[in-house]
């Protein structure tokens, strides 16, 4: 089990308060064990929680402007999923330094997910207090660009669309087009057919029961087509 001081210090962070460092570390296992201790992680924890929301959020509006409302929501609950925050703290070792009780210990705690989630937060927590939203933005963002490649990698987390447009702005700087090319049947009953372009040339096409449906299914195709080279 690692110190506070040598945790920060291989974790590349700097506090001008150990004693936020070591409540952040403080499970609340470890309290009802040692009541001398008067405070857990969990209020730190709530602070994090809200700084890692909002940066995260931010860095996507910036990095992706072309994104609506509901791509930009998808994205960010794939950045800050437990289990992408608990690969934040296996990173850093923080499992290593968590102050825990014995039956917490005991049972695994320091590789469980919720636990190593919830005390990244709370380290975030501590940072802000101490140096300020800044510091965790400086520690926070250059690890959010490997979360993206992440939740691409797992397609189930993100929509096509969304998929489809991170890819582009990523390799060819450019947002994906959409254009509703043909329609056909009663209007009870209309498909559509609506094609996506990446750069200067026709990536594919979709069908579907509307504009959108269609517009997932023309984004799924091409995700298909780049995944076998040939976009």
């Amino acid at each position: 089990m690692m110190t506070p001081e040598a945790f920060i210090q291989q974790a590349g962070l700097h506090f001008n308060d150990l004693q936020l460092v070591r409540r952040a570390l403080t499970h609340s296992s470890y309290v009802n064990e040692n009541p001398e201790i008067q405070e857990d992680n969990e209020r730190l924890e709530f602070l994090g929680d809200a700084a890692i929301d909002f940066l995260t959020a931010a860095w996507i509006y910036r990095r992706y402007p072309e994104m609506d409302e509901g791509q930009l929501t998808r994205l960010r609950s794939a950045l800050v999923r437990t289990e992408r925050l608990a690969a934040f703290a296996e990173q850093i070792r923080l499992g290593e330094a968590v102050l825990l009780g014995h039956g917490e210990e005991n049972s695994g705690g320091r590789k469980r997910q919720a636990l190593l989630c919830d005390a990244f937060e709370s380290l975030m927590g501590a940072l802000y207090i101490d140096s300020g939203m800044e510091a965790v933005a400086e520690f926070l963002e250059p690890r959010l660009p490997d979360a993206v490649d992440q939740a691409i990698a797992d397609e189930s987390l993100i929509d096509a669309r969304s998929l489809l447009q991170i890819w582009a702005q990523a390799e060819v700087g450019e947002t994906p087009r959409y254009q509703t090319i043909d329609s056909s049947g009663p209007d009870h009953a209309r498909e559509f057919v609506v094609e996506v372009s990446v750069g200067d040339k026709p990536a594919a096409r979709g069908r579907g029961k509307s504009k959108q449906e269609a517009a997932q299914a023309a984004a799924a195709e091409a995700l298909r087509s780049l995944q076998k080279g040939e976009v």
